[in-house]
C-alpha cells in the first residue's frame, strides 16, 4: 500500500523567503519535529544532484535515509527523492504567490516496506499529522 500526504499553509512572507529557508535543509531541523540532525553529503547550496542525509525520528524509530534532489526550479519547486533508507519516498515543495503572503505545499509519497509497509494507513495519518504541525512551525518561525 503506497502512502501520499499532501498538506499547505499560506505564510505571511514573500515567495523568495519562504523558498529560501524551508528549501535548504539545513534548517529542517528548526521546523520538523521528527527531523533530529542533517548531513550534507555534496557540497551545498542545494541543486539539481544534491545529496542530504537526515536521521528522523517517526513512529517511535530511529531512521535515517539519504534524499537525492531530482528537480529544482528556484522560488517554485524542490523535489526530492530517497536513494537509500527503510522506503522509496519522494518530497515535493511547492512555493507560490498568494493573498497575503506564499502558498506552501509539502507533499510526502511513497511506498513503505516493512514494518512500515504493514501499518501504511496508520503511517499516513500520523504524516499528515506530523507535517500538518511541521509547516505551521515554519509558518511561525518565517512570520516572526
Amino acid at each position: 500500500m503506497s502512502v501520499d500526504v499532501t498538506v499547505e499553509a499560506v505564510i505571511e512572507r514573500p515567495v523568495e523567503e519562504v523558498a529560501a529557508y524551508a528549501g535548504d535543509p539545513t534548517h529542517a531541523p528548526e521546523w520538523y519535529a521528527n527531523i533530529k540532525s542533517v548531513e550534507w553529503r555534496t557540497e551545498p547550496p542545494i541543486r539539481e544532484g544534491s545529496e542530504v542525509e537526515f536521521v528522523a525520528r517517526f513512529l517511535g524509530r530511529r531512521m535515517a535515509y539519504t534524499y537525492r534532489v531530482t528537480e529544482l526550479v528556484p522560488d517554485q519547486r524542490l523535489v526530492m527523492s530517497t536513494t537509500q533508507g527503510p522506503f522509496p519516498m519522494t518530497t515535493t515543495y511547492t512555493w507560490e504567490p498568494a493573498e497575503g503572503g506564499t502558498r506552501m505545499t509539502l507533499r510526502n509519497s511513497g511506498q513503505p516496506r516493512g514494518f512500515a509497509g504493514a501499518g501504511a494507513g496508520v503511517m499516513e495519518l500520523a504524516m499528515r499529522r506530523a507535517t500538518t504541525k511541521d509547516l505551521r512551525r515554519l509558518k511561525k518561525i518565517l512570520e516572526r
